[in-house]
């Protein structure tokens, strides 16, 4: 269990790391547009191999895996529409400086990560270890939103201490949220845990196409379908060696 929770710190660590690079160092919005595609690339193939690829594996019909895509878009889809309503629309807006709602940064970035961090446990009761290209995947795609909320919240005037303080707070509740993933579902069924996996999936691909893609391609040009591609080969060859 300890290590449930490990890995999903682990995961929402690079949230704590991107607030401080930005409190740090002036990034260019070309380079945070890069990183976004790679990341992209990286999540796109955790979702077909990590993600859709187990929960089909893991039960006998497709039902399930289908309820959870479209389980996982709606709540995504609607949360995220609600989170912009309340002022937290340029959460993953790289580098505008936004003043936004911290209260809506926090439950966005929540919403994003809290189904990423169950499967990382899910996946730890099912095949013993953690995925490490699913790993990756999650670790690189919150640097990019990191850098662009801290931008906002320093901008807003809060002070670097509590803007890292924050983002350790929600780094403990993706590793609580691992950890949950991993207890919770222990006595589940085939048919649960496809719909879990399945769920995470349509809440990532909603959120790739909805806002990470976007930006990165604004901010990236053409080269960002390079390192896309780049991103989705190194995931999966990482898969391969898993």
């Amino acid at each position: 269990m300890a290590g449930a929770f490990a890995w999903g710190l682990l995961a929402a660590s690079s949230l704590v790391l991107g607030a401080a690079i930005s409190l740090c160092v002036q990034i260019g919005l070309r380079t945070i547009g890069l990183i976004m595609g790679f990341g992209a690339g990286v999540l796109i193939s955790a979702v077909a191999f990590d993600l859709v690829g187990e929960a089909v594996a893991v039960t006998t019909g497709h039902g399930a895996v289908l309820l959870g895509l479209f389980a996982g878009c709606g709540v995504f889809f609607g949360g995220d529409w609600l989170i912009d309503r309340a002022g937290g629309a340029a959460r993953k807006s790289a580098g505008r400086g936004d003043r936004s709602s911290a209260l809506a940064i926090v439950l966005g970035t929540i919403l994003d990560g809290i189904p990423e961090s169950i499967v990382i446990g899910l996946t730890i009761f099912e095949s013993g270890s953690v995925g490490a290209a699913y790993l990756v995947a999650v670790f690189v795609s919150n640097v990019p939103e990191a850098i662009s909320s801290s931008v906002g919240l320093r901008a807003s005037g809060w002070r670097p201490r509590r803007i890292l303080g924050m983002w350790t707070l929600i780094a403990l509740i993706s590793g609580l949220a691992s950890l949950g993933g991993y207890v919770a579902l222990q006595d589940a069924s085939p048919s649960a845990v496809a719909f879990v996996l399945a769920f995470a999936a349509g809440a990532i691909l909603t959120m790739l196409s909805d806002t990470m893609m976007p930006e990165a391609y604004e901010h990236g040009g053409r080269l960002v379908g390079v390192v896309t591609t780049l991103g989705f080969a190194v995931a999966f060859m990482i898969d391969q060696l898993d």
